[in-house]
């Protein structure tokens, strides 16, 4: 893996948006998985708790619930998201402090998501750091190829003109990391403080891609030295 450079030289900051932005602990995830669950029962005529099961399978499987579901199923992607990010976007508090420290930062900062960049406008407008963010990159950029597909970080790299040895990537699930690691990013990790976090959402003990791990990301950011 390519040695990291220092923070004060990054030229570029690539944020994963859900889970990481804002604490896990909030509720909106929460909702939006349970809207993929009720949009897979649906679907396919069955119960809630079979569409769960389902759901996660095409998830572990695919890295997206709709990845998944546009393979397995040919669902369209628009109509999918559509539905499950009708949610109640006023559980994400205005954060002041993440504002202050996103000034503080040099260089160029974007959004790299799986969702969609609709929903991506909605969180960073509740957050406040919507006029702190140069550009979003949603699923539908990456060609519908969710994260951790490497397609997706060459694309943004490349549409967005971003030199990955002077990059760092912030991101909740560490398996997202790898790809950015392989590019040359610095890689940092979030493991909220605040929430549970699922196993598959952690680096392996044997796993080399993961430059800092972090349980608060205002904290963390306000820590950095001034460039």
């Amino acid at each position: 893996m390519t040695p990291s450079i220092p923070l004060r030289e990054s030229e570029c900051w690539v944020f994963d948006l859900d889970n990481t932005l804002y604490p896990a602990s909030n509720g909106l995830m929460g909702e939006v998985s349970a809207r993929m669950t009720q949009f897979v029962a649906q679907l396919l005529g069955v119960a809630a708790d079979e569409a769960f099961i389902e759901q996660k399978q095409l998830f572990r499987k695919h890295g997206t619930t709709l990845r998944g579901l546009m393979e397995k199923h040919g669902v369209d992607p628009w109509a999918f998201l559509d539905f499950v990010h009708q949610v109640d976007y006023d559980q994400v508090d205005p954060a002041p402090r993440l504002v202050d420290a996103l000034k503080g930062l040099p260089g160029r900062k974007f959004v790299f998501t799986n969702a969609s960049a609709m929903h991506a406008e909605r969180v960073l407008g509740r957050l406040g750091i919507d006029n702190q963010i140069q550009g979003v990159f949603d699923v539908a950029a990456a060609s519908w190829r969710p994260k951790p597909h490497p397609t997706g970080y060459q694309t943004l790299i490349e549409r967005h003109q971003i030199t990955p040895t002077r990059a760092v990537m912030v991101e909740d699930m560490a398996l997202n990391l790898e790809p950015a690691a392989t590019l040359g990013m610095t890689t940092v990790w979030i493991h909220h403080r605040d929430a549970q976090a699922p196993a598959w959402t952690m680096p392996s003990e044997a796993s080399d891609y993961v430059d800092h791990k972090i349980d608060d990301l205002a904290d963390w950011l306000e820590s950095l030295p001034a460039a």
